[in-house]
């Protein structure tokens, strides 16, 4: 038997076992504890009724929200506004109110909407609920929207990819604009093709197009530049961390409070859930926490670039050793 042969053979199944068991355990750790997280919400409240509300959520759900407490109504509300929190409890003089911004997710705000509920039901006291901020109409959920990151994602893997391993003979400057093209044209065309399904964001369309375009250049850099570096392992661990952790780690359209600690602590660094944030925050918070996601991409890019250019001008210094040694 010739195992050389087989050994080669054997490693299209190798390589499916271990994408296999990566999937299961990313996965399998993401969701086995679905809960909310240190969700940060806002308290303007008297300090005796402040106290007891913490204190109760402290007791009957020990971690699920973070308050911060606000003098008056106009700081809680500006907290919104700037994204500081998800919801601000406000208790004045007609009653209990809780603002909420939807556009902070579905899956958040609802959240936190139903826990403060149940919270003012148990002491028989009617809670007003006040959505701001919410996303439109035509994609209630932002689920239309967070597609459009996931294809922007996906799209931007291939470009870069073929483009490191197909046109190896052109330089870096060729290729990079080559992808630079690519990715402006998939702000706009993807952009506006998600604007016309959901018949929304028209509002903040070139905010849209300008976050799009520069998650697809970062992906699409990164990959290149892993490709021409450590040729198709590099593809796979470019896959797996801008994309598979990315996403896994982002929470999808639920969101990364749901998350154990560790997928949390990493999500606002990784494309996926930088460019989600950003696009809400442009299209629904009128550019509100959208300088630290956008800053994140960037340094991506940027990674992606340095490894690109580090790797075609080693080619050639290589090429002009050998001459010398000949």
């Amino acid at each position: 038997m010739d195992w050389k042969k087989a050994e080669h053979d054997s490693r299209p199944v190798v390589a499916g076992i271990v994408i296999l068991l990566t999937l299961v355990v990313l996965l399998g750790a993401a969701v086995r504890d679905i809960r909310p997280h240190d969700v940060p919400a806002g308290i303007s409240a008297p300090q005796q009724v402040a106290d007891n509300l913490i204190g109760g959520f402290a007791q009957n759900a020990p971690g699920a929200l973070a308050f911060t407490s606000y003098s008056t109504e106009t700081e809680a509300r500006a907290a919104i506004d700037n994204r500081d929190v998800v919801g601000s409890l406000i208790d004045g003089a007609n009653g209990p109110t809780l603002v909420v911004a939807g556009a902070s997710g579905e899956a958040v705000a609802g959240g936190v909407t139903a826990a403060f509920t149940a919270a003012f039901e148990a002491q028989g006291t009617p809670l007003v609920v006040e959505v701001v901020h919410p996303f439109g109409a035509g994609d209630p959920h932002g689920i239309v929207l967070f597609f459009l990151i996931l294809a922007t994602v996906i799209s931007s893997v291939v470009v870069g990819a073929l483009t490191a391993l197909t046109m190896k003979e052109r330089g870096w400057a060729w290729q990079a604009g080559l992808i630079a093209t690519f990715a402006v044209s998939a702000g706009i065309v993807g952009s506006l093709t998600a604007a016309f399904i959901a018949n929304d964001y028209w509002s903040g369309i070139l905010a849209l197009m300008a976050v799009t375009t520069l998650l697809s250049l970062s992906v699409a850099l990164v990959v290149a530049g892993a490709a021409r570096l450590l040729g198709p392992a590099g593809i796979g661990l470019a896959v797996l961390v801008v994309v598979l952790i990315s996403l896994i780690s982002s929470g999808g359209p639920l969101g990364s409070y749901f998350l154990p600690d560790l997928y949390r602590a990493v999500a606002p660094w990784l494309p996926v859930d930088a460019a989600y944030s950003a696009a809400r925050g442009a299209l629904y918070f009128d550019g509100a926490g959208t300088v630290g996601p956008l800053v994140v991409l960037g340094a991506w890019a940027l990674v992606g670039a340095i490894a690109l250019v580090a790797r075609s001008l080693a080619v050639p210094s290589r090429a002009r050793m050998a001459q010398a040694a000949a």
